[in-house]
């Protein structure tokens, strides 16, 4: 799990470095250093199930909002064909962004989640 975490931290970190020219880099930064300091806690043995709460309801929230929003998941499947959103670094289609920031969510909340059932599972045991 250490390795697991330690890669996810980088790959979250150099995610929030990357926003720092995106529109709204005060939103997207906050959201990938949460899931960074996350996955550090969980590498210290440390285990605020809160926390996880807290980030699988916002991170839920927004990804749900990321669906139906102009532009969102949905236009980019049906109005867009599902257009390669990997194509290229920019996204110079708002669909693209959207969609982008839908799956960096996605990926969020099933790292949370992995941590969480481990972290819980061993506080189990433990008792």
């Amino acid at each position: 799990m250490k390795v697991f975490n330690f890669v996810f931290i980088i790959l979250f970190i150099i995610s929030a470095a990357l926003q720092y020219n995106d529109p709204d880099p005060y939103l997207w930064m906050p959201i990938y250093l949460f899931g960074a300091y996350l996955c550090w806690q969980s590498i210290k043995g440390k285990f605020n199930p809160t926390l996880y709460w807290i980030g699988f309801v916002g991170y839920g929230a927004y990804a749900i909002y990321k669906i139906f929003d102009t532009n969102g998941v949905l236009d980019w499947m049906n109005l867009h064909h599902e257009e390669n959103i990997a194509a290229t670094m920019k996204a110079e289609k708002p669909w693209i962004e959207e969609t982008r920031e839908f799956f960096g969510l996605l990926i969020l909340i099933g790292v949370l989640l992995v941590n969480y059932i481990y972290l819980a599972r061993k506080k189990t045991v433990k008792k």
